[in-house]
């Protein structure tokens, strides 16, 4: 005995994925913006939040807590860098903008990463204040939750489009 079996909606499906396949990159692109804004503010907001004194030399193996001069050397230079797509992947990264650069603190110039460093991850003279992993780890949750609701967003807007 012979069976007939129809289906329908599979053109329909074929169409859609194929459209999706084309997209992927750019959903991927718009998600990771997304999620790496998340934690650039957080990166901001935890610089911010830097606790100074007044500059003064380190003397006697006492540590010190950084200038305001060497605080502002970070403020408002957290970003994303420039995406990097390559094949299927899409990559970038987060940190302190012209951070190759140099700033003006008790006279001297210092290089903004050294600064940068010596803030996070403290020094023989300089307290310790882990500022960027404290504000990686803090918003990670928030920029996953960010990343998935952009590549939902997107593809509803790809599928229904």
């Amino acid at each position: 005995m012979a069976m007939t079996i129809s289906t329908s909606g599979l053109d329909d499906l074929s169409a859609m994925l194929a459209k999706l396949g084309e997209k992927a990159q750019d959903v991927a692109s718009g998600a990771l913006f997304d999620g790496a804004g998340v934690v650039a503010d957080a990166m901001s907001a935890a610089i911010n939040g830097i606790h100074t004194e007044p500059f003064k030399y380190a003397t006697g193996g006492q540590k010190r807590y950084p200038s305001p001069e060497e605080k502002a050397a970070l403020t408002g230079k957290s970003g994303i860098a420039k995406f990097n797509k390559g094949g299927e992947e899409v990559n970038t990264l987060i940190g302190i903008s012209g951070a190759a650069g140099y700033s003006e603190v008790a006279g001297k110039s210092k290089a903004v990463r050294l600064i940068a460093r010596s803030i996070n991850s403290g020094t023989s003279f300089m307290h310790k204040q882990p500022v960027f992993r404290k504000a990686v780890s803090g918003s990670s949750g928030a920029a996953k939750q960010a990343i998935v609701s952009k590549a939902e967003q997107m593809f509803n807007e790809i599928i229904g489009g």
